[in-house]
């Protein structure tokens, strides 16, 4: 798969699961649901409902302070726009659009972190590469 695709949708899957919890979400849900009837009309009534009980489940996981439930949905969202961005490669420079409008800074997508432990020998996983780490 192109690693632009991949990771256009890790950041629209993030972005869109981010914005579910906030103020801007009727905006995010009517310009994600614009993309989606232009690529698969006929899959926009499903989409939209998958978008409003993601939108239920994100805010019951904000309120539980549920990062698992979080990243779950992040990655669901991601999986679905990847699919769309394979499928349809014309929806490529619509999402980019897309995502721009809503977060323009990117910021939304840099609240993400991750944060991991290692002891001893061990392999470090980053954006795609697999690099050996000896132990020191």
């Amino acid at each position: 798969m192109d690693p632009e695709v991949a990771s256009l949708a890790q950041s629209a899957g993030t972005t869109l699961v981010t914005l579910m919890a906030a103020d801007a979400w009727q905006h995010t849900r009517d310009g994600f649901m614009q993309l989606w009837r232009r690529m698969y009309p006929e899959r926009a009534e499903i989409v939209a409902a998958e978008l409003e009980t993601s939108r239920e489940d994100v805010l019951a996981a904000v309120t539980a302070q549920d990062q698992e439930t979080l990243d779950e949905l992040r990655l669901q969202w991601q999986g679905f726009l990847r699919r769309l961005l394979v499928a349809r490669p014309d929806a490529v420079g619509e999402l980019r659009r897309l995502l721009e409008e809503l977060d323009p800074d990117s910021s939304v997508a840099r609240q993400v972190t991750q944060h991991a432990t290692a002891s001893g020998q061990g392999r470090v996983y980053q954006a795609g590469r697999d690099q050996h780490i000896a132990e020191r």
